[in-house]
């Protein structure tokens, strides 16, 4: 393991987030309101911490990064920069603790979305645009973008993109990494700008619309307002972004194909057909669940019904309705969307439409081997054979996924957490989700969570961004031998 290298790459990550700390500090200035000061100390520490890390290591030279130092570097970024971006939380005292600080930093980093801000209307503008932008950073991807815009990653860089890109398969549009990292963000920043239009055209804010677009777009889920998108009590910007999470929820490279002209890439590609067809299933039951027993109309309860599916199913977080109130149906419907998650490739959590669906095939494909002792089979995903080795790793991470939620439930129960709230809470913070049920519902916040399992939590959302296997493998002894 190079050491001097995994700092030199940190280091170099340290200074872009200094260099994005510039943004809210200009809205700071604008609004002349209390991010000022701490917007200048967090880019003064971080600037000074980033170019302590790079300075000392600026004479590696790395022709090749392994597969473990990517993972490596992978981890250890998202730990270094969710501590840098706690900062302006913390100094500006909006937060009592810097466990807070850095549990609200690194919520928005892996686009989570859970919250333990008690009053958000009560923090200055500045931060705010603080905390949506590390959402929009985080969603594509901060390794991602650093491959765009950092040479000295080179060849190395695919071993980076591995680990980084939320996929059981990476997509490479482009035969150089960095051409296809540079691809992704052209349609991830074009996407987040006509939302700011169209959320314009509602009668948002300009402001609103661009710190809303930022949390969209990577399913983060922050918002300007305590009561979240429910504040803005409109159809229009409930369909708006209704539309746009379901576009957020599918493989960004399949909007690269469609704006290529492959005009049918959507519906060719498997995933993208199951994805969408729960979203439809899975909205109309839980709409006609709603009509008459919570709303008097069907148009309200598929207004409403479809926004909390679409917002959890994607792992966004967003909220127009106390969905507690709901039927049980509702609810436990609502909860399975957190474990379903979105499209691999896309800025969703959860588990992925993809690995859920080859876990079906999977276990279809051994009761068939119990009928057919003999038999040759594979499984197959738009009509081709998937490789026993991708298999193995999508079984793996189910096995992984499922266990660590039930381990991490229970030591979070164990520290006082009533069984709801400790079950949901682990849910949203290992599939990157926000808000839960319980003590941690859309209406609530995670401010409640005692210390360590707010520690507990930060892990949770850590390996849930990063795939698991990311985080998980720094634990196993034989990663760190030679």
């Amino acid at each position: 393991m190079r050491w001097r290298y995994l700092v030199k790459v940190v280091g170099a990550l340290t200074l872009f987030l200094a260099a994005a700390m510039l943004l809210p500090l200009a809205v700071g200035l604008y609004y002349r309101d209390a991010s000022v000061r701490p917007l200048l100390l967090s880019i003064g520490v971080t600037l000074a911490g980033g170019l302590a890390l790079y300075l000392t290591c600026r004479d590696c030279r790395a022709a090749l990064v392994t597969q473990r130092e990517g993972m490596a570097v992978v981890a250890l970024s998202w730990t270094v920069i969710g501590f840098f971006g706690a900062l302006p939380f913390y100094f500006e005292g909006c937060l009592p603790t810097f466990t807070d600080a850095f549990f609200e930093s690194i919520s928005g980093f892996t686009t989570t979305g859970s919250s333990v801000l008690t009053d958000i209307e009560a923090v200055s503008r500045g931060l705010l645009f603080w905390r949506s932008l590390i959402q929009w950073l985080g969603g594509m991807g901060i390794i991602v973008l650093s491959i765009a815009i950092l040479p000295f990653l080179g060849v190395g860089g695919m071993q980076l993109y591995k680990a980084e890109v939320p996929s059981p398969v990476p997509d490479k549009l482009q035969p150089r990494i960095r051409d296809t990292a540079m691809i992704l963000w052209k349609v991830y920043a074009g996407i987040t700008a006509a939302q700011v239009l169209l959320l314009g055209l509602g009668g948002m804010s300009l402001y609103d619309a661009v710190c809303h677009a930022f949390t969209t777009m990577p399913t983060g889920g922050f918002a300007t307002r305590n009561a979240s998108i429910a504040y803005y009590d409109s159809a229009y910007i409930d369909g708006v972004i209704v539309c746009f999470m379901f576009l957020a929820g599918i493989n960004f490279s399949l909007h690269y194909q469609f704006l290529r002209g492959r005009t049918l890439a959507f519906w060719k590609d498997a995933e993208c057909r199951f994805f969408f067809g729960a979203v439809v299933l899975l909205t109309a039951v839980v709409s006609f669940d709603l009509w008459g027993s919570v709303y008097a109309s069907l148009a309200q309860a598929l207004r409403y019904g479809a926004f909390q599916v679409m917002s959890i199913i994607t792992t966004t977080g967003f909220a127009t309705a106390d969905y507690e109130q709901w039927p049980a149906m509702s609810q436990l419907i609502l909860l399975l969307c957190m474990l379903l998650g979105a499209s691999a490739g896309s800025t969703g959590g959860g588990m992925k439409c993809l690995r859920v669906m080859l876990g079906f095939k999977y276990c279809y494909r051994e009761l068939f081997a119990l009928v057919h002792p003999r038999a040759v089979t594979h499984v197959k995903l738009g009509g081709k054979a998937v490789p026993e080795d991708v298999m193995r790793s999508v079984m793996g991470f189910l096995a992984l996924y499922v266990g660590l939620f039930g381990v991490c439930s229970v030591l979070l129960a164990g520290l006082g957490v009533d069984v709801v709230t400790a079950f949901s809470a682990v849910a949203a913070a290992l599939g990157n989700i926000g808000p839960g049920f319980g003590g941690v519902g859309p209406v609530d916040n995670f401010a409640g969570i005692p210390c360590l399992g707010k520690w507990l939590l930060i892990w949770c959302m850590l390996l849930g961004r990063l795939e698991i296997f990311t985080v998980v493998i720094l634990l196993v002894p034989e990663f760190w031998r030679k």
